[in-house]
């Protein structure tokens, strides 16, 4: 191989395009502009190992929210032709029936009077005497939106308005939105955004203490955390909360819902209250999905029929004017969650290096790559994390510059084992040293933690990063 020389980085790893300003709207009803994406059609749903490419429920179902009861899932989402709450029901996650009458018929009192009310990202939980339906609309008296509550006697409804004013409005910080529950010892909290965004504010993700019904704020609210990333295009919201592995978990969506740029996001923190320590890319993003899915976001997590975790969000597919829903596996390695399907990254200096060179290398992710791969016994091997067990999609960053005998440019090779065994040949095209490209191969993972190595094979190739889907 040719001698290196040091080179300085350029790409950012899991960079996504940045979004709109501080000026950006939040999600609306049915009647929002289309994505930019242009999300491809892809292979058919299988219901056993959840790949998240076509939608479960192909139809506009944003914002969903999800709860299970007696075996049933009772999924609830914003606002479309003339219902304030849509409603839908499913055994399995996979095959949903869809309830044609309006589960929020009367909004409260405090809502502007002039249809459309604009309800949106509903949140629907069980109180132990019924169920409480928290949900945004806006605020007839400043203008804002805001987020009420609702009770009813089961998760059907109908759900009506408790009392004559809204739940949390805060009209000084812009007001508030996308209700999220979550308990912990005893006690419920609400965790909601403020809509800083409508009039340049910043925009905060808060938790608050509320009653156990929900209906009635018993805390003052504390800050976790705001839009600093360029990829989150001036707004954070619509929050969820897990606990995984001892750590809290939390997952946002950012961006401008109109548009492929929208994105899911997530933090970690050792206490509820934070701090809160942000990803270093997205967990959902046009892009993770390779333009499968656009703009994946409002996303809710729940436990499936066979105990293991799923995860729900709408996104853009074959038809980009809907924002459909779609139901993925989604895993959490030691708190940082993985979603099969979306692509998560791996750098190759970050992982066991043998008989090789990290180097500075000229628009790799993150500046720097494994080289120098020549050796008999030469490999890099990447501890990878799968949400489920089955077939998955690796797509391997590489750079090739090999030469033949005549001095012609030549493809290349690793040999790929997964696990220790044996699972074949990568094959390289050429594409010249620096010039990074993608080459995506089949390999059979286990649920959790694995291990890939490449190694040395014909001639020379360097790796920037492998990605999982």
């Amino acid at each position: 191989m040719p001698p290196r020389t040091s080179r300085s980085a350029a790409v950012p790893r899991g960079a996504a395009r940045s979004g709109t300003t501080t000026a950006t709207p939040t999600r609306a009803d049915a009647s929002s502009t289309a994505s930019r994406a242009d999300p491809a059609r892809a292979a058919q749903h299988h219901p056993r190992n959840l790949t998240p490419i076509t939608p479960v429920l192909d139809r506009e179902f944003a914002d969903p929210d999800v709860v299970v009861v007696d075996g049933v899932y009772h999924a609830y989402a914003t606002n479309v032709a003339g219902l304030n709450v849509q409603h839908a029901t499913s055994t399995d996650l996979v095959h949903w029936t869809i309830d044609e009458k309006d589960v929020l018929p009367v909004v409260g009192a405090w809502v502007r009077p002039d249809p459309p009310h604009d309800v949106w990202a509903p949140e629907v939980f069980d109180n132990g005497d019924g169920f409480t339906l928290q949900y945004t609309a806006r605020d007839r008296a400043g203008g804002r939106q805001c987020i009420g509550a609702a009770v009813a006697p089961s998760p059907e409804g109908p759900f009506r308005p408790v009392g004559g004013s809204s739940l949390v409005c805060p009209t000084e910080a812009g007001g508030a939105i996308d209700a999220s529950s979550y308990t912990e010892n005893g006690t419920r909290h609400l965790l909601w955004k403020s809509d800083g965004n409508c009039c340049g504010l910043d925009t905060w993700l808060h938790i608050q203490p509320v009653s156990w019904d929900g209906t009635r704020v018993t805390g003052e609210a504390v800050r976790l955390l705001k839009q600093d990333r360029d990829w989150e295009g001036g707004l954070v919201e619509a929050p969820t909360l897990v606990k995984r592995d001892g750590r809290y978990v939390l997952l946002y969506s950012a961006g401008d819902y109109r548009t492929g740029d929208y994105a899911t996001g997530w933090a970690v923190s050792d206490t509820l209250t934070g701090p809160y320590v942000k990803g270093h890319e997205p967990l959902l993003t046009t892009r993770s999905f390779a333009g499968a899915i656009g703009g994946p976001g409002g996303q809710d997590v729940v436990t499936g029929p066979d105990g293991r975790d799923r995860i729900l969000f709408h996104g853009r597919g074959a038809d980009p004017s809907r924002r459909a829903l779609y139901v993925a596996d989604i895993g959490f390695a030691d708190g940082r969650p993985v979603v099969r399907g979306s692509r998560t990254s791996y750098e190759a200096e970050l992982a066991r290096v043998h008989r090789a060179a990290v180097r500075d290398a000229e628009n790799a992710w993150g500046g720097r790559a494994v080289g120098h791969i020549d050796e008999p016994d030469s490999f890099v091997e990447f501890r990878l994390y799968a949400a489920s067990s089955g077939t998955h999609a690796l797509t391997i960053r590489y750079g090739n510059g090999s030469l033949d005998a005549a001095g012609a440019p030549a493809a290349a090779t690793h040999t790929l084992t997964v696990g220790g065994a044996d699972a074949g040949v990568v094959h390289y095209p050429y594409t010249g040293w620096d010039a990074w490209q993608q080459r995506e191969v089949p390999v059979e993972l286990r649920e959790g933690w694995n291990t890939i190595r490449l190694s040395k094979g014909d001639r020379h190739t360097e790796l920037d990063a492998v990605q999982v889907a």
